[in-house]
């Protein structure tokens, strides 16, 4: 089982659209795959056709809920959909924090420390799935940290702008010492989002990036990935021909998805 992280401290970059299209790729190639929206803003959840009122993520993380209790099935157009479980989000997970602050007690005897919760939970789930795909909010706080520790690899989307390049400073330093203290085998793939390749500016900061970092092939800001969201329908499915497919197509390749 492959657990993927999609996440970026900074918001606007595309997460939540290269996390949807990931998983339905996935999905659509055979693969049974469980999503884990721990965004509070759910919006992950949304598109996979799933509404809550309320999430039992942080009751499930510390102990006192099951996996079963969460898990729901996603819904959707396309036979894919059968091949995806999610863990959906709600705007209760914004107190996810307090609420490890107030179970910190239970947390160190059953799991050492909270940035290990997420990882033991997943490994509780066994084999039951090929891929955990998980969207986080674009903050460097307890979800993402529990992320991080939980995965094998994390997709950072990021614009090719100045606020976005700088913004990925604070996350790789996160990243590098998750990796020297709780997952020495954790990888990272930086994904060039909603690129405008006619801009001179975003061609100079690509290229930078490619030089700091391990980029993927970018993603264009195309009409069909806002069509994508709007009908809940992974690019994909828009017509063999149309440039989101191919943008996609040539990233899972490069990442060996």
């Amino acid at each position: 089982m492959e657990v993927i992280t999609v996440g970026n401290n900074k918001g606007g970059v595309g997460k939540t659209m290269q996390c949807y299209q990931l998983i339905c790729h996935l999905a659509n190639k055979g693969n049974k795959v469980l999503a884990i929206d721990l965004d509070s803003q759910a919006n992950l959840s949304s598109t996979l056709g799933v509404q809550i009122q309320r999430t039992l993520i942080p009751e499930w993380l510390i102990g006192d809920v099951p996996f079963q209790d969460l898990v729901i099935s996603s819904e959707g157009e396309g036979d894919f959909h059968g091949n995806i479980d999610i863990i959906a989000s709600s705007r209760h997970l914004a107190n996810l924090s307090k609420l490890l602050i107030l179970s910190e007690s239970e947390i160190r005897k059953n799991a050492g420390r909270k940035e290990r919760l997420l990882k033991k939970r997943i490994q509780e789930v066994g084999d039951s799935y090929d891929f955990v795909v998980i969207d986080t909010p674009p903050i460097l706080g307890d979800e993402l940290i529990m992320s991080l520790v939980a995965s094998n690899k994390i997709l950072i989307p990021t614009q090719a702008q100045d606020y976005s390049i700088d913004g990925l400073e604070e996350l790789m330093d996160t990243f590098e010492i998750i990796k020297e203290t709780e997952n020495p085998k954790l990888e990272f793939a930086i994904i060039p989002s909603m690129v405008n390749g006619r801009r001179n500016i975003e061609k100079q900061r690509m290229s930078e990036l490619a030089q700091s970092f391990h980029c993927t092939p970018g993603i264009r800001n195309l009409v069909q990935m806002q069509e994508s969201i709007s009908l809940k329908k992974p690019v994909f499915m828009l017509g063999k021909n149309n440039q989101g497919k191919q943008d996609y197509d040539a990233l899972w390749e490069a990442l060996n998805l």
